[in-house]
């Protein structure tokens, strides 16, 4: 009991502080035989194969490098395609609206690589069989997140702010544009690790229902308001 209390406080202390992912020495077998059980952050989860967002107006390029970096196995991070896709951009256009689907575009095709975007019904979703990007419409502020699968009632999105999120499908509809960006290219993993995203770390999923935010939270997560699509 002692052993299961000590898991749950290093756990439970990524909330509060950096914890990284270690091995616990734990005495469970008869005889004083020492185990090690690997141990992870809730921070450390709630990322897990994620390209966290870094600035004010980079969740499309964290976003893209997430789907490079896990389901194309490119050594890629979020200053690379910042670097990359502002070569292609206006920068003064980015620094007021972050980046569009057309700079991601640019990008990845200067990779060798192809994207396309693609505008499909509701019910499209669930033949999509690789992870995409897409952009979401929270009360105005535009986001890219990465929709990783759907089955009949939960859309699975890793966000670059948020981490591994479950929405109600409908909900997930409501607030996403209608339009995919897929990345095509040589070398694509079918097992990559965003086809299978961890399961909700709250037993009623409360964290992860799509509920409103309000704009002080919003402005405090990174996200900008904008009007480019």
């Amino acid at each position: 009991m002692r052993a299961l209390l000590l898991t749950l406080l290093v756990v439970l202390s990524g909330q509060i502080g950096t914890v990284h992912a270690a091995q616990m020495a734990v005495s469970a077998l008869p005889g004083g035989v020492t185990i090690y059980k690997p141990v992870q952050s809730i921070r450390e989860r709630r990322f897990a194969n994620l390209v966290q967002q870094k600035t004010d107006f980079s969740c499309g390029a964290a976003a893209l490098g997430t789907i490079l970096k896990q389901a194309y196995w490119l050594d890629v991070d979020e200053g690379h395609i910042i670097e990359g896709m502002l070569a292609h951009s206006d920068q003064d256009t980015v620094r007021v609206q972050g980046f569009s689907m057309l700079d991601m575009k640019r990008y990845v095709e200067s990779l060798g690589m192809r994207a396309r975007g693609y505008r499909i019904p509701p019910e499209s979703l669930h033949d999509v069989s690789i992870p995409v990007v897409v952009l979401m419409d929270i009360r105005g502020y535009k986001h890219f997140v990465v929709l990783q699968r759907t089955d009949k009632d939960w859309a699975y999105v890793g966000d670059p702010v948020l981490g591994h999120k479950r929405y109600k499908f409908d909900d997930f509809v409501k607030g996403w544009n209608g339009i995919i960006f897929a990345v095509i290219g040589p070398g694509y993993d079918k097992g990559n690790a965003l086809l299978n995203p961890p399961d909700p770390l709250t037993a009623k999923n409360r964290v992860n229902n799509f509920q409103p935010i309000d704009d002080a939270q919003l402005m405090e997560f990174g996200f900008i308001q904008s009007d480019f699509f």
